[in-house]
Order: structure tokens, then sequence, then C-alpha cells
């Protein structure tokens, strides 16, 4: 029987031989934690539709902050919860807002660990859009101020790194125009380039009480059937000075992390959002999936389409079995 000269099984044989030709590579150095911050103290408050996820207050958040760097995860996302909700979502440009209060705490335990701030409104919105409302519609430049303002409080309380969600057109720009203003040259901007208007982000509403009060967000996160339009969103961003992009959902949107990798000279973050989460624990709760070994497959996809880093909420598990592969 003819046999080609090359046979590419003599590569996989053994774990050795498959490390040594191994193209992408998953590290405790790629994985970025999520936290959701509330006001209160001892408050452990878990998510339902996120297993092994919850709201924590400061106190809590700093335990939790414990065991994150241990791990040696280099860095995490804050998302808060408010105390109260208005119109125009006050409380999350506030000195004495929950993201400003943990942002302080956390950098004063852990100077080393990156901490990277959502900047949005739909969490401090009474009505849940990520804006300023003018009758139904959100009003795009005069929401572009309150994110300034947002970005610019929380540089003040010491982020390292600010993640516009929102979507607004031109809110990276002025973000940046703001923080030089005020003498914050040196804080990075992850901004969420590609955002869809996803399905996927259900849990992450329950987790964050962000859910909108009427219609949807379509009208301002990305067209799901859309990949051109992302490239010119993510070239929009860089241009106005986005240090770093992401796209959101990951796993559905592996193409466009590849696209975007391709296309672009700057790193690109991808979010496994919690609706990706969920799926996996939800499975593998049922015997379905092999959760740790679904896990590791979907992190690495991700890393492998050209994400330089992933927020993930599996990174405390994912970094536990990563120290496990290296001892």
């Amino acid at each position: 029987m003819y046999f080609p000269e090359y046979r590419p099984r003599r590569l996989r044989r053994t774990e050795g031989l498959r490390r040594l030709v191994r193209e992408a590579t998953l590290s405790v150095d790629h994985l970025v934690y999520p936290c959701f911050v509330l006001p209160g103290e001892k408050v452990r408050n878990p998510v339902q539709a996120m297993p092994g996820v919850a709201q924590l207050s400061v106190d809590e958040l700093l335990k939790e902050l414990e065991t994150v760097t241990d791990l040696g995860i280099p860095g995490v996302i804050l998302f808060g919860l408010p105390a109260g909700k208005d119109e125009r979502g006050s409380e999350a440009y506030s000195r004495t807002g929950i993201v400003q209060e943990a942002v302080k705490a956390v950098k004063d335990r852990f100077p080393d660990l990156v901490v990277v701030t959502d900047v949005c409104l739909c969490e401090y919105t009474s009505h849940g859009h990520c804006g300023v409302l003018k009758g139904h519609d959100v009003d795009n430049d005069a929401t572009l101020e309150l994110l300034a303002q947002v970005a610019v409080s929380h540089a003040r309380a010491g982020a390292d790194m600010v993640a516009p969600s929102d979507m607004m057109d031109g809110r990276v720009g002025r973000i940046r125009e703001s923080l030089d203003e005020d003498g914050f040259e040196e804080v990075a901007i992850l901004a969420y380039a590609a955002k869809y208007c996803s399905a996927f982000y259900g849990p992450f509403r329950e987790a964050a009480d962000s859910a909108p009060q009427f219609g949807d967000r379509r009208s301002y996160q990305m067209d799901p059937c859309n990949s051109l339009e992302a490239l010119r969103e993510v070239a929009l961003d860089i241009e106005e000075g986005a240090d770093i992009v992401m796209v959101k959902p990951a796993l559905p949107y592996l193409d466009i992390v590849r696209r975007v990798r391709e296309e672009f000279d700057r790193p690109v973050a991808a979010y496994q959002v919690s609706g990706e989460y969920s799926m996996i624990k939800a499975a593998a709760a049922q015997g379905w999936l092999d959760e740790s070994r679904v896990m590791m497959e979907s992190l690495t996809a991700i890393r492998r389409a050209g994400a330089s880093f992933i927020l993930t909420y599996f990174a405390k598990d994912a970094a536990r079995l990563l120290r496990e592969e290296r001892s």
C-alpha cells in the first residue's frame, strides 16, 4: 500500500511531540477575570444563571482577588451595580460610585494587578439603555459627554485601563480627549470595537442588573449578520485612539477575531461572554460535556483565532488547570 513520505500522525504520537509543534498556546497570561461589585459589606450574591459567579461587595471582592492574584491572573475587569439608578446614570461617574470605590481598594491592596473598568451607563440608568434617552432613542452625542466623565472618574480612582462598551459613535475619541486633558495620558483604552447585539448576553444582564426596560440595543450594537462593518468599527476606534480592540462575543464570532487580527496592528481582545460560559456549565451539570476539556478547548479556539487575551468567567478554573498541567 502506498503512503506519502509525510505522515502527519508521526508528530501526534506522544504528548512531548504534540507540545513541540503546537501552534496556538493558552497560558494564564492570556486571561482577564470579570467581576461584579456592589455596595455593602460581606455581600456575596450568587448569580443563578452563572454558576460559580457572584455579585460581591468590595471586601468580598478583595478576598476573591487574593485567589486571582495567587493563580497569576494578570488582570480583572470591574462592572458596578449602583445603590440607585436614574435616567442619566449619574452613579456611573460619581467620585463615590461603587466602581470608583472598588478600584481604589483593589489598587491599594494589589498594586500590580491590571484593573480594567467597564465604561457604560446601562447598569446605572433606570431605563437600562447605554446612554441618555431622547424619546425612546439613545442620544449619541449627549451620551459621549457622560461616558467621558465616567472614564475620567475611573482613571482618578486608579484604573489602568478603561473599556467603553456602549457602542456610541465617537466615544473612544471623546474619552481619549478627556483623559489627556485631565493628565491621564498613561491610562489605556480597551475599546469594545465590534460588539454585536447578541442573545448570548442574557445571563450577564442578571449579573449586572442591566436589562433594558423597553426595546433592545439593535440601534447601537452591531447586527450579527455583518463582518465588513466590524472592520470599519475597529478602524474608527483605532483612529480615535484605542490601544486595544475587542470582539464580543468570542466563540460565535471567531471569524471576526481572525479578520481583525489580520487587518490591524493592535492587540485584539475577545470576550467569552456569559452565555458561552453558562451553556458549558449547564451542559456539564447534565453530564453531557466534560467541563474542563470543553472550557480549555473553547479558550484555545479563541486564542487560535488570534485573540491576544480573553476576558472569561472561566479564568480561575482555567488558571488552576494550567497550573496543574505545569506541575
